[in-house]
């Protein structure tokens, strides 16, 4: 089955967005019994029940405001913060003296640590201390004098929100880290492909047309040199650094929005841009490369059809191409080159060699640092981006040999086993 793309929106705060809902209708319901279990105790119940209608209904009523940090605004944390801190000294008021110094629970009981969450996911730790702040003082009135069970809970839901705040903000700091270096990642590919066909066409062309101008001398020996200068220039721009990235990571509130390619298990089968309208079932190898065959290059290939995703047959082919290229630009008009291809069960292998003077030690890094990037793009760039590799063999007055391999899918299309006989 083809590539296929799909937005996957990625946010750490969600997940506790959604548990901070639960928590909320938890702690609600637990307040209440709290309440229930102790009604006999209360000198002015009537107090805490209107306070728990009023808890009830503001907690059903804003869950979609606590589902994300679009719906939690500052206007509403306020007004939930108001909520608990009332119920707090309202306990004073509902319940007995004796219950509230015995550190008997206020009214909101653990419901108000939700309203502390709240900003600390809202707004990092710096908001967290604020609300628990808030919270702390209230607690301190109610009881009228410090315990050590006040103290203790404080503590608690201080430290747990402060840490929860902190690590929201890591985390969104992380989000939009992975962000950039996904659009980082996405401009190099397009560079190099970008590279890969400019290598292909128009760096090839102003070569030639230098080397031309130059043999016919005159006019044409000018237009060869500007020519040259061109081919420079757009070598350097080429195998320059990365190009900008934009600068959509930097808003990642709500979670990095990324795209994702789904890639099935064979390479040969992802879909590349250029592959709109193609064929969708696989191709024979054998029928791309056969147009590189000519009096000076030999194919040798299996009797039977070697099948591979469009994308990844069109690939190797142009690999294939800009090897040949190399050996007809290095090697010499008169050099013989030899084309093999080697269908296994588990890969297809093709393999160029030529009868050329070899490559020196050390000329293909020196080449991809001139911005010469025939072997660096063109072959493996493109091996590399259908799952393949491509190993370069070379040895100084014994030609060269380029070795291209693709894994074939695990399940999908399996060609033939063939195996083309060494000549």
């Amino acid at each position: 089955m083809p590539g296929r793309e799909r937005v996957m929106r990625m946010s750490v705060e969600q997940p506790l967005w959604r548990a901070l809902t639960g928590y909320r209708i938890l702690t609600l319901l637990y307040a209440i019994g709290l309440f229930i279990s102790a009604y006999d105790a209360f000198v002015r119940p009537w107090v805490a029940i209107a306070y728990f209608a009023v808890l009830a209904g503001w907690t059903l009523a804003t869950l979609p405001k606590v589902a994300n940090a679009a719906g939690c605004t500052k206007r509403f944390l306020a007004a939930d913060l108001t909520i608990a801190l009332a119920g707090i000294l309202l306990t004073r008021v509902a319940d007995d003296a004796s219950r509230i110094e015995a550190g008997g629970p206020t009214l909101p009981s653990i419901w108000t640590a939700g309203a502390v969450l709240a900003f600390a996911i809202k707004g990092g730790w710096r908001w967290a201390a604020f609300a628990s702040t808030l919270v702390a003082v209230a607690n301190l009135v109610e009881r009228g004098a410090p315990t050590r069970d006040t103290v203790h809970n404080v503590l608690l839901v201080c430290i747990a929100s402060v840490a929860i705040g902190y690590v929201v903000e890591v985390a969104r700091a992380s989000e939009r880290t992975l962000a950039r270096a996904l659009e980082i990642e996405a401009a190099t590919r397009e560079r190099e492909r970008l590279a890969r066909d400019i290598h292909d066409s128009v760096l090839q062309v102003l070569a030639m047309v230098q080397r031309r101008g130059n043999a016919l001398g005159g006019e044409a020996a000018e237009l060869g040199r500007m020519a040259g200068e061109q081919e420079v220039a757009l070598r350097s721009l080429v195998s320059g650094g990365l190009v900008p990235v934009s600068h959509a990571s930097e808003d990642a509130s709500e979670g990095a929005v990324v795209r994702v390619v789904e890639e099935s298990d064979d390479p040969g089968e992802r879909d590349g841009a250029d592959g709109a309208g193609a064929a969708r079932g696989p191709v024979d190898l054998r029928a791309l490369l056969t147009p590189y065959a000519g009096a000076r290059v030999t194919l040798s290939e299996p009797g039977a059809p070697v099948p591979l995703g469009p994308h990844a047959a069109r690939e190797l082919a142009a690999a294939v191409g800009a090897a040949l290229d190399n050996v007809r630009g290095h090697a010499g008009a008169d050099a013989s080159a030899w084309i093999l291809v080697e269908d296994e069960p588990d890969e297809v292998i093709v393999t160029v060699r030529d009868d050329g003077p070899g490559i020196p030690d050390g000329r293909l890094a020196q080449a991809e640092g001139e911005g010469r990037l025939g072997v660096a793009l063109s072959i493996r760039g493109r091996l590399r981006d259908i799952g393949g590799t491509a190993e370069v063999i070379s040895v100084p007055g014994q030609g060269t040999e380029v070795e291209l391999k693709i894994p074939r899918a695990r399940t999908g299309t399996g060609g033939t086993r063939g195996k083309a006989e060494r000549g």
